[in-house]
């Protein structure tokens, strides 16, 4: 999730929200699909979230991520949490690069193991130091001493490194990179990717009538990503691209002229203008736009999560442009729980060690030896999570159910809610 080394990752940083409702990770049995038969779900591990929501707020002196202040540190820091039968390791950046994300992580993952009402779990926290000659020690060291999966690290070259030690050994891995070349079979990616959040809110556009779609991308690792994602979903919906232009990101205005022809004006051919850009940048791009006519309300904006920031819903190029996250109901209530806990705002990203620990409670609680197998971490029914349902892909990627939103006077709206269950795989 959120790698601090590269563009892709920065997905991870988005701001916490707080409000209230707390979702267990369980196993789903439904799947969505036109006229599909729902099947009976199987037995779901009951992991029962607290009785009560402690609703406080954060302390005077917290931060949330990219403030002045700095992450509370862990409130205990022990190497190990628990003392189950089943072992994980937990490989997060303690020290060095990342420290303060790291440790605000293992914070949630202790949360999630006292939520999940001690489960038979020995958790292996082990620090990489934030770089992959530190991850490769890191996860050698749990294998060793008997970790059956690793949960992390966060860093995209910290996975790979740990990743090849726990291929050697047979192990699969979760982790929190958002840089899918890092996802392979048994190396799995608990974290907001962007494939689908282009398929949600092109899918969501194709729905309301969009059918000729323009794209301002960024010169980055991300925007290369993305571009193919979106001119892959745009023709699997049967929509068509009218035209792409790639921009530096410290300069959009050159790109953006050359695609005044299909986005301003009356004889504008496009209905929708995909932007997937950081909250950092976009203001430079909405500039852009509204100094080349540009009209939201003729042509659609539409984003990806990284638009989910309060900084940017003022923007009059945006103003009804729609973007897809997750659904914010679930990481407030573990906001909530976490700040009452801990004392601060958590880090966005910290919701992935949260659930990576509470599935690993549910599935060594409800399959057995077959906890970690790869028939279980790819289950097509997915699995429930703070930020909504999930699955693994056999191929390492994940999908996510999310809700998609509307940007408008100063505020993000939800104008197509997350699906509680995925479609089935493949469609």
């Amino acid at each position: 999730m959120a790698r601090l080394t590269g563009a892709p990752d920065r997905l991870a940083r988005v701001t916490a929200l707080t409000a209230l409702v707390c979702a267990a990770l369980l196993p789903l049995g439904g799947c969505l699909g036109g006229g599909a038969t729902r099947r009976v779900p199987p037995p779901q591990a009951a992991l029962t979230p607290p009785a009560a929501v402690p609703q406080a707020g954060p302390s005077p002196s917290a931060q949330a991520p990219g403030g002045s202040g700095p992450v509370t540190p862990m409130a205990s820091g022990g190497p190990r949490i628990g003392a189950g039968s089943v072992k994980v390791a937990l490989v997060l950046p303690l020290t060095g690069p990342g420290a303060n994300v790291g440790t605000a992580m293992r914070n949630a993952a202790q949360l999630a193991f006292d939520e999940a009402q001690q489960p038979d779990l020995t958790i292996l926290v082990e620090d990489d130091r934030g770089t992959p000659d530190g991850a490769r020690d890191a996860a050698q060291e749990a294998l060793r001493q008997g970790a059956e999966i690793v949960l992390g690290p966060l860093f995209a070259g910290s996975v790979q490194s740990a990743a090849a030690v726990a291929k050697a050994s047979g192990k699969p891995v979760i982790g929190f990179s958002t840089d899918v070349t890092v996802a392979a079979p048994n190396v799995y990616l608990l974290s907001f990717l962007p494939q689908p959040e282009v398929d949600r809110v092109v899918e969501e556009s194709v729905a309301g009538g969009k059918r000729s779609f323009a794209a301002l991308i960024p010169e980055t690792a991300y925007g290369n990503a993305v571009e193919a994602a979106f001119r892959e979903t745009v023709a699997r919906r049967g929509a068509r691209v009218a035209a792409v232009e790639r921009y530096p990101t410290d300069n959009p205005g050159p790109a953006v002229e050359r695609l005044a022809r299909v986005i301003t004006g009356p004889g504008a051919t496009a209905d929708a203008l995909f932007i997937p850009e950081t909250a950092e940048a976009m203001p430079t791009v909405a500039a852009a736009l509204s100094k080349a006519g540009f009209s939201p309300a003729r042509v659609r904006p539409i984003g990806t999560a990284l638009w989910n920031e309060p900084a940017l819903f003022a923007l009059p190029a945006l103003q009804g442009g729609h973007f897809a996250a997750p659904d914010r109901s679930g990481f407030s209530a573990f906001s909530g729980r976490y700040q009452a806990r801990f004392g601060a705002v958590p880090p966005r990203v910290t919701s992935l060690a949260y659930d990576a620990v509470t599935l690993a409670a549910a599935l060594a609680r409800q399959y057995g030896s077959q906890r970690f197998a790869e028939a279980t971490l790819t289950n097509g029914a997915g699995f429930a999570g703070v930020d909504g349902t999930f699955r693994f892909r056999p191929d390492g990627q994940s999908e996510r159910a999310l809700a998609v939103y509307e940007i408008r006077n100063n505020a993000a709206t939800p104008v197509s809610p997350a699906p509680r269950v995925l479609a089935k795989p493949g469609i």
